[in-house]
């Protein structure tokens, strides 16, 4: 129905509404410790990212040796990294387990990780089919021994993972995915065929798209190498040289539609510095690569999300005379960058940082030796991702272009005809509470009166929800 039926409340509210609004910053909230023992917990090497968002729902893990043996933990915010729940073992094992990768996508979450069952390393998978509350029977994905370092990505119910295996002699990149949301796995793909030596395989995938990168050691240079599958991973394309520098490492990829970011490190500068590279045709072809940071000391192991146009990087530094967390975000589609902000500043080491960006917010999570042992720590900005951070422009709104959307709604709205749309939601304070699809809007809010608007559109017609 149209507004001038509604209560004369809801115009009291929109007009409340239209000023706080106005401005809205951005900021770097305080360190958060998430893990608390007296052994080493520990996040994985940047590309296989230990941090993923689904709108609110933020989930974590780690590594740690507490029972003796390292075992794999899981930690959740169900508020979008305002507070955090108790940690979850996902293995408990009589031997070690490192370095899990983790996806999400609505409220599936995915895990993979290395085990040393027998004195090998193997790869396992686990999943979560209610947001991190209760998981599956472990199962493992790597028929050999000797695989190593997994990263996961997920898409709609198309699960993939690669892995670092030594079946050969020699380290080669292996690829499996899951058409069913992880429950029944195809047989593994070779994805590294010729490279004398692959290590450090990432992954990402949007839609039908598949792109994986690694570091490959051919004819005496360590190079980045870059492969694609256009139809979900059944068949992949040739891989081919995404860098020629003859000294990069560590590369971490991410994609959204069309948009792919790959970032690594690498000492042709004469120091190790980072680098991007983007396409912005699925991967079909590539912009020259891009120096990221310019400093005299190291520079190592960089994590990459994209989120609407911007992208956000973080690695760790020496430039200080100790390792910290640096971050860098660019705000339209990697053109142009940000200077540097620096995350952590406390005594210690700070390691191994991996990044996600949810709604309006980027989330981090790294290791950090400032309690005397190894403990893994998140940060979050606040609006680091609003697609308009420090003003929501209200001058183009017009009072007759204000609906109601029917009611009622028990836990959370729909909007008929734009199910897969994306919308900003407003408390009536004018803080942005989140971005949710037109057929979840308002998804694990509390009962109340919100303000919806489209996500990146020029027009900004405005609707008020009433969730209850």
């Amino acid at each position: 129905m149209l507004f001038h039926r509604a209560p004369v409340l809801l115009w009291f509210l929109v007009l409340q509404f239209l000023c706080p609004l106005s401005v809205v910053h951005a900021q770097w909230e305080p360190d958060v410790r998430l893990s608390f023992s007296d052994s080493t917990s520990c996040t994985s090497l940047n590309n296989t990212r230990c941090v993923a968002a689904s709108e609110n729902m933020i989930h974590t893990v780690w590594w740690d040796s507490l029972t003796g043996y390292a075992q794999i933990y899981y930690k959740r915010s169900t508020d979008g990294g305002s507070s955090w729940g108790p940690t979850t073992a996902l293995t408990m094992n009589f031997y070690s387990s490192f370095d899990p990768s983790i996806a999400v996508t609505d409220s599936n979450v995915h895990v993979a990780w290395m085990d040393f069952m027998s004195d090998v390393e193997k790869i396992f998978y686990k999943r979560s089919s209610d947001n991190g509350a209760h998981w599956s029977p472990a199962v493992r994905l790597s028929p050999s021994s000797f695989a190593a370092i997994p990263s996961i990505a997920v898409s709609g119910l198309q699960v993939h993972v690669v892995w670092d295996d030594y079946r050969s002699g020699a380290w080669q990149v292996y690829y499996k995915r899951s058409t069913d949301g992880g429950v029944s796995w195809d047989p593994e793909i070779h994805l590294s065929d010729s490279v004398v030596f692959s290590y450090y395989p990432s992954v990402s995938a949007s839609g039908s798209y598949v792109m994986s990168v690694w570091e490959g050691y051919l004819g005496g240079n360590e190079d980045i190498y870059y492969t694609r599958s256009t139809d979900g991973g059944a068949t992949w394309q040739p891989y081919t040289h995404l860098t020629n520098t003859g000294g990069a490492y560590a590369p971490c990829v991410a994609s959204s539609d069309s948009s792919v970011h790959v970032v690594w490190y690498d000492g042709a500068s004469g120091a190790y510095e980072i680098f991007d590279k983007r396409s912005e045709n699925g991967g079909a072809s590539w912009w020259p690569d891009q120096r990221l940071t310019y400093n005299s000391a190291l520079s190592y192991n960089p994590s990459v999300a994209i989120s609407y146009s911007k992208v956000h990087v973080v690695w760790y530094d020496h430039r200080d005379g100790n390792w910290e967390i640096y971050y860098k975000r660019s705000n339209d589609g990697g053109v142009t960058w940000e200077p540097d902000t620096r995350l952590t500043t406390y005594t210690g080491r700070s390691l191994y940082a991996s990044v996600t960006g949810s709604g309006p917010d980027v989330h981090v999570i790294w290791t950090d030796e400032r309690d005397g042992n190894w403990e893994v720590y998140y940060k979050r900005y606040l609006f680091g991702n609003n697609v308009s951070e420090t003003q929501q422009e209200t001058s183009d709104i017009s009072l007759k272009s204000i609906r109601l959307v029917p009611n009622p709604f028990t836990t959370f709205a729909t909007l008929p005809g734009h199910s897969s749309d994306h919308f900003s939601l407003y408390d009536i304070s004018g803080r942005r509470v989140g971005v949710f699809k037109g057929d979840k809007i308002g998804l694990g809010l509390s009962a109340g009166i919100y303000f919806l608007k489209p996500e990146g559109k020029d027009s900004k017609p405005l609707r008020i929800v009433k969730l209850r």
